[in-house]
């Protein structure tokens, strides 16, 4: 996501495309399969936070978790989840927005 001239303007998440530390999954997920491509690509690329806005996003968050733990041998994969279940999305995008990484970056994503 992106603001020109105070408005939010989206951006597609693309396989060919680097993506930022800070990201925004929405919740509910309609590909699961995708999802886990997606946590991979998040975690080679470096994410850092994955926040997860809407609907059953307490179980996103452990699906993502699970996935990034894999079978627990590889300690350098990580990165952090956090479930915003009923906030109000300007509140989740604050919470993002503040989390401080060695870069800048948001993008919402919907999966």
């Amino acid at each position: 996501m992106t603001s020109i001239g105070g408005q939010r303007t989206f951006v597609l998440y693309h396989e060919r495309m680097s993506l930022p530390p800070r990201i925004i999954l929405h919740s509910p997920i309609a590909d699961h399969e995708a999802l886990a491509k997606f946590i991979e690509r998040c975690l080679r690329d470096g994410v850092r936070l994955i926040s997860i806005a809407g609907d059953d996003a307490e179980k996103v968050e452990l699906e993502v978790d699970l996935v990034v733990i894999g079978d627990g041998s590889d300690e350098g994969r990580f990165l952090v989840t956090a479930a915003h279940p009923g906030e109000p999305l300007n509140e989740v995008l604050e919470f993002a927005s503040s989390w401080v990484c060695d870069r800048e970056g948001l993008l919402e994503v919907r999966l």
